[in-house]
């Protein structure tokens, strides 16, 4: 009995030495006692296709689950994403002890650890996405020590049915889009026996459960976005899984998810082995209070990577308002597709993050809603205008509601433009992303209006989310000037369309540009309007600072510290997202410090689960970020504003430690990515460059700076070099 009590005690000691290690390694998020809200402390997994979130519960895990094409709506009617279904597990358990949840984003793994009746527990769980399906796998390090009932619940009314360790509910929505989800259940050891569509487990070694789900939906207009009943793809994805030993899912889901994530490496510093040890909950309350963590700086900023790989893979949806988490079918802003920066925000950090793949989806979007947003622009306005654009709430058949965003289509440019020019991919450029461009500068040749100075401006211009509406409002100008701009280096560079390129630089000359205001502002309408009291989330005319490239403090002075007043009067507190933009603002304006003073500002914990984000936002204790309530796109915000603080390639040139907080006095990172095809791997010391190494990826030549010193460089692909402080190789 005494080697048995040693045994257990030995094996929670591993598992909380495992938490302190997971801890100390910086990429593990963990929690003392299991979650009670969806929203605030449930923790996600996905695969870009399929997601859920974890409750970790002890006697009944809840699972809920989602897939990133269920919409009600058509191409007319906005609809709204919804909720799939629940994964339950009533466990037949005692009092638990020792208890742990996590989620490691270094293996994209959730792990539940508690010892009960003198038994250590184990539940693991992942979205894979080589194998699309979604696995949970309990064990213990005692033979026959689970029993309990698995359940599977659609939210729809549908009915579930089982037969031979298998789950299933098929169903419909009212736009004709039908799903299915299908659970195999395979145990070892004791038995697994269908009750009442419920499967009962009784004494089993261990359980594994594989979820596949999927809809009929297809990106394609012409098709009417359907395509087959998804019932054969679901069963032969769950069959594939279940003929696969859990080791074997296990690896791939691995080897897969670390292909991306583990591109980047970033050190900020080393925090207290006290506050290491802490759970993340209350590590996040003792940051609040002024505490010094450099590792969970670090771990916020991988998080960002981390949900974007989750909900944002080649061949799927674009990541939405929520990612592809959604517990409601009536969820906030219909968790749609937002396009007066929501949806663009999300994917600022897939370039610089050195996930480029990952925004692939959105790109394919762009191209999947040409068709049917062309007719919708036909409706609203004059018939001969070419081009098109878009509304500011979007689905995924390209049907919208609420106001018109004229440049909303020229923002979703900026991404097809940010995909090349980081990649240098010119067959991509070419094929896919020019013919979008020039549709949309044929767009505004057609929309813009001649002012009474003989200026170009938009004629019905409205700055998100306050208006007035009048012409020329900045936000417009400073969009289609960048589209403009983005257009003629694409025409440049493949060397086609002269004397259209002709017609936009000539209308880019014209365009109204922007202002500086009676109080030093730079002004967000034409008129000069601004009120300095105004602390309202969007911060929509300082586009031209970022994500644009119109305003930099080196290039135009006058306009950065114009931006750089308005951006003070807006105040420093708002909604998670706003806040997450302003660190981007005080970035690019190269203020490390108040970039800083932002993201401590962001990653405030804030509680409840309300809408009124007049009172300010944060994230919650499970690090998602409260706009209130959930948005995904601070925190996809943050980990952008982070990597541009380290590294900035908007003007021409690489900067290497453009807006170093003295926060980081020492650290390193490797593999962000800069514009023209490189890659970069720099150290620091007492807030001083040591050493920076270049890699060209698919790039030619380039500029490096580092505050008063550049240097050019030229490499051939795939080579490297290294830089001192002084931009020189290091002796040999």
């Amino acid at each position: 009995m005494k080697s048995i009590v040693l045994k257990h005690a030995l094996v929670l000691g591993l598992m909380a030495g495992a938490g302190s290690l997971y801890a100390e390694d910086g990429m593990t998020l963990w929690y003392d006692k299991p979650a009670s809200a969806w929203q605030t402390e449930a923790l996600p997994i996905g695969n870009g296709s399929i997601g859920a979130m974890i409750f970790g519960g002890v006697e009944q895990e809840h699972i809920q689950f989602n897939e990133i094409s269920l919409w009600t709506g058509d191409d007319k009617d906005t609809g709204n994403y919804q909720a799939f279904g629940n994964l339950m597990l009533d466990l037949d358990m005692p009092p638990a002890q020792s208890y742990r949840r996590e989620l490691n984003i270094a293996d994209a793994i959730h792990r539940v650890n508690y010892t009960a009746g003198g038994v250590a527990y184990q539940r693991e769980m992942f979205s894979s996405a080589p194998d699309n399906v979604i696995v949970l796998r309990l064990t213990a390090d005692a033979s026959g020590s689970h029993s309990g009932v698995l359940w599977l619940q659609g939210v729809h009314e549908e009915k579930t049915v089982g037969q031979d360790g298998q789950l299933m509910f098929t169903g419909a929505l009212p736009n004709g889009l039908s799903y299915e989800a299908q659970v195999r259940a395979l145990h070892k050891g004791g038995e697994l026996v269908l009750t009442n569509n419920t499967l009962r487990f009784s004494n089993v070694d261990t359980l594994t459960v594989i979820l596949s789900a999927g809809t009929s939906y297809i990106p394609n207009y012409e098709k009417g976005w359907f395509g087959a009943h998804p019932h054969e793809r679901v069963m032969q994805q769950a069959d594939a899984a279940a003929d696969k030993s859990y080791k074997k899912l296990r690896a791939a889901h691995i080897d897969d998810y670390q292909d991306l994530f583990n591109r980047v490496d970033l050190h900020l510093g080393k925090t207290d082995e006290a506050a290491v040890k802490l759970s993340t909950e209350k590590r996040l309350f003792a940051y609040a209070k002024g505490g010094a963590d450099p590792q969970l700086e670090e771990l916020f900023f991988q998080f960002g990577r981390y949900l974007l790989i989750s909900s944002s893979r080649e061949g799927g949806l674009p990541a939405n308002l929520q990612g592809l988490w959604n517990e409601s079918n009536t969820p906030p802003w219909r968790s749609d597709y937002h396009s007066n920066i929501n949806l663009q925000m999300n994917y600022w950090p897939a370039e610089i993050a050195n996930l480029a793949e990952c925004h692939v989806p959105f790109l394919d979007y762009i191209n999947n809603q040409r068709d049917v947003r062309k007719k919708a622009t036909r409706l609203q306005y004059p018939k001969s205008t070419r081009g098109w654009t878009v509304q500011t709430e979007n689905n995924i058949y390209g049907g919208a509601s609420w106001k018109w965003n004229p440049p909303g289509s020229a923002w979703y440019c900026q991404h097809l433009w940010e995909h090349y020019a980081f990649g240098m991919n010119k067959t991509y450029l070419k094929d896919f992303a020019y013919p979008v461009l020039k549709e949309i500068c044929e767009f505004w040749e057609d929309r813009l209006i001649t002012d009474a100075n003989g200026m170009l401006v938009t004629p019905d211009g409205w700055s998100p989310e306050q208006g007035p509406e009048e012409p020329g409002v900045t936000y417009d100008q400073e969009i289609v000037w960048d589209l403009f701009t983005n257009y003629i280096e694409a025409s440049l560079t493949l060397g086609v369309d002269d004397a259209y390129r002709e017609t936009v630089i000539a209308m880019r000359e014209k365009l109204l540009k922007p202002k500086i205001g009676r109080w030093g502002q730079l002004m967000e309408w034409a008129s000069d309007r601004d009120n300095p009291n105004d602390k309202h989330r969007h911060v929509s005319h300082l586009f031209a600072l970022h994500p644009g490239r119109q305003i930099s403090p080196v290039a135009t002075p006058d306009l950065a510290a114009a931006a750089e007043k308005s951006l003070a009067a807006r105040g420093d507190k708002s909604t998670g997202w706003a806040m997450a933009w302003r660190i981007n603002f005080w970035a690019r304006l190269l203020d490390g410090d108040h970039a800083y003073k932002l993201l401590r500002n962001l990653m405030r914990v804030v509680g409840g689960t309300g809408t009124d984000y007049a009172k300010g936002g944060g994230i919650y204790q499970n690090l998602l970020d409260a706009h209130p309530p959930f948005q995904i796109d601070g925190n996809f915000g943050a980990t952008a504003g982070i990597a541009e603080m380290l590294v900035q390639s908007h003007a021409g040139e690489i900067q290497v430690l453009p807006a170093l907080p003295a926060a980081w006095p020492a650290g390193h990172v490797q593999g962000l990515r800069a514009r023209g095809g490189f890659e970069l791997d720099i150290e620091w010391h007492d807030g001083e460059l040591c050493a920076a190494t270049i890699r060209n990826v698919s790039g030619t030549k380039c500029t490096v700076r580092y505050k008063n010193n550049s240097v050019a460089i030229k490499l051939k692909p795939g080579k490297k070099k290294r830089l001192t402080k002084a931009l020189t190789a290091p002796a040999s």
